[in-house]
C-alpha cells in the first residue's frame, strides 16, 4: 500500500517566468545566457544544493563572477534575477490536494538553505506533509541514496512510495530502487497517474 507521494518542486509544483531571466539579462546589458552560465557553473553550484555553502554565499559567488566579467552592473542583475520566489502551479496543487486525504505529501527537491524561505513565500508549507531537500541531506538527486535517505526520515520501505519529477534521470534512479515513478509532463498526466495508484 503506498503510504507517501515524494514531489519534484522546479517545473513541478512550482513555476518561473520563462522570460526572467531574458528581461533581467536585457535590463543590465548582459549576453543572453549569462546568468544561467554563472549560477549553474558546477563547482559553484553544487555546494549551494548539497549545504556545504549558504545561499547567499552562493549568490554572491554568482554576482561576482558575472560582474568579473561585466562589470558591477553584474550584482544588480543577479540580485533582480533571484528575488523571485515563483509561482504555485495550481493545477498541480489541486491534485495535491486531492491526493492528500490518502498520502502524505513530502517535497523531495533539489535546492539551497533558501528553500524554507520559498516555501513561505508561496504560501506551501501548510500544503506539505514533509520536505527532504538536498541542501539537508548533503546529496542531490538523481543520487540513488537521496531517496534511501527519504524513505529513511520517514519511515518507509520502497514500495510504500510514490514519486513524481521532472527529471528523466531521477526517475530512472528512482524505478531502479523499486518506487513506482511518473515522469511530469503536465497536471492532467500527473493526475492520471496519482489516480492509478491510489486505486491499487
Amino acid at each position: 500500500m503506498f503510504k507517501v507521494l515524494l514531489l519534484d518542486l522546479d517545473g513541478v509544483l512550482r513555476l518561473w517566468d520563462p522570460e526572467l531571466t531574458t528581461t533581467v539579462e536585457l535590463a543590465h546589458g548582459l549576453p543572453p545566457g549569462t546568468l544561467l552560465a554563472a549560477a549553474s557553473e558546477p563547482d559553484r553550484l553544487l555546494p549551494a544544493l548539497t549545504g556545504a555553502v549558504a545561499d547567499e554565499v552562493w549568490r554572491t559567488s554568482v554576482a561576482e563572477a558575472v560582474s568579473a566579467e561585466h562589470g558591477e552592473e553584474g550584482h544588480a542583475a543577479v540580485r533582480d534575477w533571484m528575488a523571485p520566489a515563483g509561482t504555485v502551479n495550481q493545477e498541480v496543487l489541486a491534485v495535491v490536494r486531492e491526493a492528500r486525504s490518502r498520502l502524505r505529501i513530502v517535497l523531495l527537491t533539489n535546492a539551497t538553505s533558501r528553500l524554507g524561505d520559498d516555501l513561505d513565500r508561496l504560501g506551501l508549507a501548510d500544503e506539505l506533509d514533509g520536505v527532504v531537500s538536498s541542501a539537508d541531506l548533503g546529496l542531490a538527486k538523481p543520487d540513488p541514496d537521496v531517496f534511501s535517505q527519504a524513505a529513511l526520515a520517514n519511515g518507509l520501505m520502497f514500495s510504500e512510495i510514490v514519486f513524481v519529477d521532472r527529471s528523466p534521470a531521477s526517475v530512472a534512479s528512482a524505478e531502479i530502487l523499486g518506487i513506482r515513478s511518473h515522469l511530469y509532463e503536465d497536471a492532467e498526466g500527473m493526475r492520471t497517474f496519482v489516480d492509478e495508484v491510489l486505486s491499487v
